[in-house]
């Protein structure tokens, strides 16, 4: 990439738009271009395709998506396939039409197998059934990720893909409706610490292993992927390190200082039992994640108490 190219970050002002924006910035990149959601739907493929033709992006960066946790995604599966299938096939087309020098595709690990060998490789990819509760969601991801792949394959589009692990930190979504785990601890944390409650209640036994990634961390992979990868296959992003979410719920109480007691309800849902990336091609590559959890969770609350009256709360 040039740094004078015009890179369009689709869901810029999202917890991962965001994050790569500020990278791209920081590295010297002087035309980043984005929508709002009002400004741009990208469901709607006549709107995108306006857009394509008058803003002629040369790298696209396709971080839009509709997001959430167990609850949300077991409460609205057409929602999540329909919507997020209509965004990349729109933005994906688009960039093969308008000729974008390179596209990088967002998806997430849990478009691997439910009960995958871990840690994840790549290849894992399609080799088993999917965590139900989150099937829909995958499923849309997966496809997404197979056009690139095929659009690469078939045409020679410089169109590549990664799968970030859970990510964290600044613009992150509190809305316990629809929130990923970390975010929402913060939340039930800081709001029980404030109210003087002695408990708080979580879902599930606690026992699932999860890994979790600094968000400025996956911006940085990104923007180096972009600068020095052409492969065909989707790249893990990741730390390769992992916890329980019990060990998870305990940090973030220790950080937000919350004395009270942790209330595990296990009539609901854990998820997956375990989720590990394979961080060895990324690594290969020459990259490494530099900001370890308790580090980043630090930052992240920090965050979420300094921006709390305008933080996504209640689906904003």
């Amino acid at each position: 990439m040039n740094k004078t190219d015009k890179i369009y970050v689709a869901g810029h002002r999202g917890l991962v738009g965001s994050a790569i924006v500020r990278n791209l910035k920081a590295k010297g990149y002087t035309n980043i271009i984005g929508r709002t959601h009002q400004e741009l739907e990208l469901t709607d493929q006549v709107a995108v395709r306006e857009f394509f033709e008058k803003e002629r992006p040369d790298v696209v960066v396709l971080a839009a998506a509709k997001v959430g946790g167990i609850n949300a995604n077991n409460t609205a599966p057409a929602d999540f396939a329909w919507d997020n299938m209509q965004v990349q096939c729109n933005v994906i087309k688009c960039c093969h039409d308008y000729k974008v020098k390179k596209l990088l595709f967002l998806g997430s690990t849990c478009i691997y197998p439910k009960m995958a060998a871990q840690p994840i490789v790549e290849d894992a990819l399609l080799t088993g059934p999917l965590e139900q509760t989150n099937e829909a969601y995958a499923i849309a991801k997966i496809s997404g990720m197979q056009m690139c792949k095929y659009f690469k394959r078939q045409y020679g589009d410089n169109f590549i893909s990664c799968m970030p692990t859970n990510l964290y930190g600044p613009h992150d979504n509190y809305d316990l409706k629809g929130s990923h785990v970390l975010p929402a601890m913060i939340r039930k944390f800081h709001e029980a610490k404030m109210q003087n409650a002695k408990s708080v209640e979580l879902w599930g036994t606690g026992s699932p292993l999860r890994e979790f990634l600094y968000v400025d961390d996956m911006a940085d992979a990104c923007v180096f992927l972009l600068e020095n990868y052409d492969g065909e296959q989707h790249v893990n992003i990741g730390t390769g390190k992992e916890l329980t979410i019990r060990e998870l719920a305990e940090l973030v109480k220790k950080t937000v200082g919350f004395e009270g007691e942790i209330v595990w309800n296990s009539s609901m849902p854990d998820g997956t039992p375990r989720k590990l990336t394979d961080v060895t091609k990324l690594h290969e590559l020459g990259w490494t994640h530099k900001v370890e959890l308790e580090e980043g969770v630090k930052l992240a609350y920090e965050w979420f108490k300094e921006n709390v009256d305008h933080a996504r709360m209640n689906g904003r």
